[in-house]
């Protein structure tokens, strides 16, 4: 074999060794059910670390134009009795299923986008906090200040983020996992930060029927209550006792393994456990947020609806789905937004929206100019965009439309002040991206569903890879033959 064949030969096994070594590595990772050209809609990814990785000491760069996207934990709508994460039953809650992935709109040009848009109203008195679901981690963190100067200065007070629901140990916290967030809620004394708490382990493994109706019963007999009092304690002596925690979120769909359906009353003696538990730990003030997704999905959410004594906040994740249905349907619906404002109303609790965005009605300006007066009007407690494709408007390119609505309704609001800031927002977008400290997953720019370019070979590295990777990876195998 010639000198030049055979180094060609070793850069292309070079190649294919480090890409199966980067599946292997990532996939090895507890999966967020989310692949690229897959609309995962569900939580947002929460990490599974059983380590915690390391604390990027330089903050993430503002993106250019709305920047990226992140099936954990989580992050959000469901399609009832319909929506789920790959491999996992449809999500009865928040997000709906994988089903059609939404075509990716052209990305607005950072040409037209000088400014930030002027408000076309001062902001009410009163506005409720506000904030959105970015990063897990301390890119999340940094996103908060990223976001606020895209929005003009806009306050952004609430910090939404989720615990990992693959084992025990991370659901307790695991030590330096919420660390950051803890620094980021002690800075300001009005900030509020908002954690989403799985109730089992195992929770996105499509665990079947019989063995949850088992597991909730073992929970309701106390067997899980030294979990929670771990977390609990973690929280407290991280400082940030008032936590708001989103425990067992949408309950009445069908994705989590915490979900209420197979055993309701199982499930509110086991919620009620939990709290009592957490309660109990000295120097807590938590707050209890119980957020079913809207419409019935599975199981009508009030058919779990623990009691007064131990729910503190009535929450909704509210997505704009299922297709074709609008935003007064989504209002007038069984067990939808009026019904969810009626229950609260009745039950004396404050309302919230942990998780509400764009879904199957793709690029929905009607919707984001709708959703936003419903909560000026109705006030809630806070509420938190999930912020990555297909539901989001900033880390999420594929939404120029709704992007243009959210900047220009939110832009210079400070939380409750009817005075916008005097800071001008920034008078163009930043034109280069530096590098972030750890990977960013970045929106497709053409149709997931598309082809690879000819002469491109795609590598199969997993969903996980794919997501992070924005893509399937795809290698040129002849690139060597033009190097000469």
């Amino acid at each position: 074999m010639a000198p030049q064949q055979r180094r060609a030969r070793t850069r292309r096994l070079a190649v294919v060794a480090a890409a199966v070594a980067a599946s292997a590595a990532l996939a090895s990772g507890p999966g967020f059910a989310a692949g690229a050209g897959v609309v995962r809609v569900a939580d947002p990814p929460a990490p599974t670390p059983t380590v915690p990785a390391p604390t990027p000491t330089v903050p993430a760069p503002t993106p250019t134009v709305p920047a990226p996207t992140p099936t954990v934990p989580a992050p959000a709508a469901t399609e009832p009795a319909a929506s789920a994460a790959p491999a996992v039953p449809v999500p009865s809650t928040t997000p709906a299923p994988p089903a059609a992935s939404v075509t990716p709109a052209q990305s607005p040009s950072t040409s037209g986008e000088s400014a930030a848009p002027t408000p076309s109203a001062s902001p009410a008195m009163g506005a409720p906090a506000f904030g959105a679901y970015l990063d897990y981690g301390a890119r999340g963190v940094a996103g908060i200040a990223e976001l606020s100067e895209w929005l003009g200065g806009s306050k952004l007070r609430v910090g939404h983020t989720y615990l990992p629901g693959d084992r025990w140990h991370n659901i307790e916290g695991p030590p330096g996992f919420l660390d950051v967030w803890a620094d980021w809620r002690r800075e300001e004394d009005d900030r509020m930060l908002v954690l989403n708490v799985p109730m089992m382990e195992r929770n996105e493994e499509g665990v079947s029927d019989a063995e949850v109706r088992g597991l909730l019963r073992q929970g309701a007999a106390g067997e899980f209550d030294h979990h929670f009092r771990a977390l609990a304690e973690r929280l407290v002596a991280l400082k940030v006792p008032d936590t708001v925690i989103v425990l067992g979120w949408e309950m009445n769909g069908i994705t989590y393994t915490h979900r209420c359906g197979p055993d309701p009353e199982a499930w509110k003696k086991y919620w009620n456990r939990i709290v009592s538990t957490m309660r109990s730990v000295p120097g807590q003030k938590f707050r209890f947020d119980f957020t079913p997704t809207r419409g019935k999905d599975a199981v009508p959410w009030t058919e779990c609806y623990p009691g007064d004594d131990t729910v503190d906040i009535l929450g909704m994740d509210s997505y704009d789905q299922p297709t074709g249905l609008s935003f007064d349907e989504q209002v007038k619906e069984p067990y939808g937004l009026q019904a969810h404002v009626d229950f609260a109303k009745a039950h004396g609790k404050p309302i919230s929206y942990p998780e509400w965005g764009l879904f199957r009605n793709g690029d929905n300006a009607e919707y984001m100019r709708r959703m936003i007066a419903w909560m000026d009007e109705h006030k809630p407690l806070y509420n938190t965009l999930t912020d990555y494709c297909p539901h989001g408007v900033w880390q999420c390119r594929q939404n120029p439309r709704s992007s243009e609505v959210y900047r220009s309704l939110l832009s210079g609001r400070l939380d409750g002040s009817s005075t916008a800031p005097t800071t001008p927002a920034p008078s163009q977008e930043p034109s280069v991206e530096p590098t972030p400290a750890q990977p960013t997953p970045q929106p497709p720019t053409t149709d997931p569903s598309a082809e690879p370019p000819v002469n491109c070979t795609p590598m199969d590295l997993g969903d996980w890879v794919e997501y992070w990777l924005g893509g399937k990876l795809c290698f040129r195998l002849d690139w060597w033959s033009r190097s000469g």
